[in-house]
């Protein structure tokens, strides 16, 4: 279930990300508080994707920010190659932004509707150089086609000429043309078909191999997830519940939610048959006022007192894979 604790943390000298009891705190009416995101740890080596996965209002896109340091953390730790973030100075940090990226979920409103395509990918570099127009151009250039887009078409075209699909291949590319090493991808496919999505997804697998990338895949669906990532993380409520490389967590799934994320996705079968026993009860709980212990107990057909009185750690499953629940559905290794 939803907890906290580092066990899961590993030691490693090629982690580009690490983050250790991440805390975001909004303030809200009546002088209450949001606990959006409620001391999360994970890392992400050199090189990898990891997909942050979990129901709308979990705290995953806020997660993502939080990383950028927009808005910055009320608490805990976020480290870049082993520099920490939350310690820089505004401009430090605009700087640091160089190494680290994002896309944004909705293609069309993140890009400036009055400045062609070609300023809209050259803007980053009209900051860190190069400054001469040729240099910028033959960059720009290079990343649009490597992102499908005609360099010469899109120079003079502005946004509202592309599709959705073609909108969020610019994105990427306004991303990548200053070289970072991560780029968070804050759910870049949810707002577009079926059909686009697995050709955006193909891409970013191909632009990592490409230019040696490490991705921070967030989404909402537990199938886009599984193509794409490496490692897997799952989030309710401001926190961790379920953590493992993708093929174990999606083989034998250890959290009641992450089970009841998997039995809720629809399958492309017209004949399969639907399992009606399969019912998430309970209300959503608010972020204002999170449910003691447990934060997930209250929708949980497992939950007993031991729940509502003493918050799930990090547990080991089996090697690499963890959970924060009191009654998880794999055996703990001994």
């Amino acid at each position: 279930m939803a907890g906290s604790g580092t066990a899961h943390l590993r030691d490693s000298d090629d982690m580009v990300i690490r983050v250790e009891n991440l805390t975001v705190e909004f303030p809200a009416k009546g002088g209450n508080v949001v606990h959006a995101v409620s001391g999360i740890s994970f890392d992400v080596r050199r090189g990898e994707t990891l997909g942050l996965v979990g129901e709308s209002g979990c705290g995953k896109s806020t997660t993502g920010k939080a990383l950028l340091q927009l808005p910055s953390p009320t608490g805990g730790s976020v480290q870049l190659d082993g520099e920490e973030l939350t310690q820089l100075s505004r401009s430090e940090m605009t700087a640091r932004r160089t190494d680290i990226q994002m896309i944004f979920q909705d293609p069309i409103s993140s890009l400036n509707p009055r400045r062609t395509i070609g300023k809209i990918v050259a803007e980053p570099l009209d900051v860190w150089g190069p400054k001469a127009s040729d240099e910028q151009w033959e960059l720009v250039a290079s990343i649009l086609d490597a992102v499908g887009i005609d360099p010469e078409s899109a120079k003079y075209k502005r946004p509202h000429e592309y599709s959705g699909g073609q909108c969020q291949r610019i994105s990427i590319a306004r991303a990548l043309v200053i070289e970072p090493k991560v780029i968070i991808c804050d759910e870049p496919v949810s707002a577009l078909d079926v059909s686009v999505q697995a050709q955006i997804l193909n891409m970013l697998e191909d632009l990592k191999a490409k230019y040696g990338l490490t991705l921070v895949f967030i989404a909402h669906d537990l199938a886009v997830v599984k193509n794409i990532s490496d490692r897997v993380a799952v989030m309710y409520l401001g926190k961790m519940c379920e953590i493992s490389d993708s093929d174990d967590l999606y083989a034998a799934p250890a959290h009641p939610y992450t089970q009841l994320l998997m039995e809720s996705h629809p399958e492309p079968d017209p004949e399969a048959v639907i399992d009606e026993t399969v019912v998430l009860g309970g209300e959503i709980p608010s972020p204002i006022f999170p449910p003691s212990g447990c934060r997930f107990r209250t929708r949980c057909e497992f939950a007993d007192e031991r729940c509502a009185q003493e918050e799930p750690q990090m547990s080991m499953i089996s090697d690499g894979h963890y959970v924060a629940c009191h009654h998880p559905l794999v055996e703990p290794v001994s």
